[in-house]
């Protein structure tokens, strides 16, 4: 399996859809998927009947997985969306921000 280009906790940038061009950190990986979860992005309402757990019902908001290729890491520099490349600095391999050549881990 190749090396994670984006992990838990990174900061991305939405590349295409609806939320085009927002910024926020990922809450969850789903690598079997190719699926991302960005806090704030990608929000979807469920409307649920009332139930025994949920008396009340109502609508749920909440963050829905998206494809990976639609997010990209953000730079470290300057914010923007950039490529991922892996460099071995020290006998560690750590992801580097193709534009500005910033290490992003280590």
């Amino acid at each position: 399996m190749a090396a994670a280009k984006i992990k838990k906790g990174d900061s991305v940038v939405v590349l295409s859809g609806k939320d085009k061009g927002r910024t926020g950190t990922v809450a969850q990986v789903m690598p079997k998927d190719n699926k991302v979860v960005v806090e704030g992005v990608n929000i979807v309402a469920r409307h649920r009947k009332p139930s025994q757990s949920n008396p009340q019902g109502g609508i749920d908001r909440f963050p829905a997985p998206m494809h990976v290729s639609k997010v990209a890491l953000a730079d470290p520099k300057t914010g923007n969306a950039t490529r991922v490349r892996f460099e071995v600095k020290d006998g560690k391999k750590v992801r580097v921000a193709v534009k500005s050549g910033e290490t992003i881990d280590g």
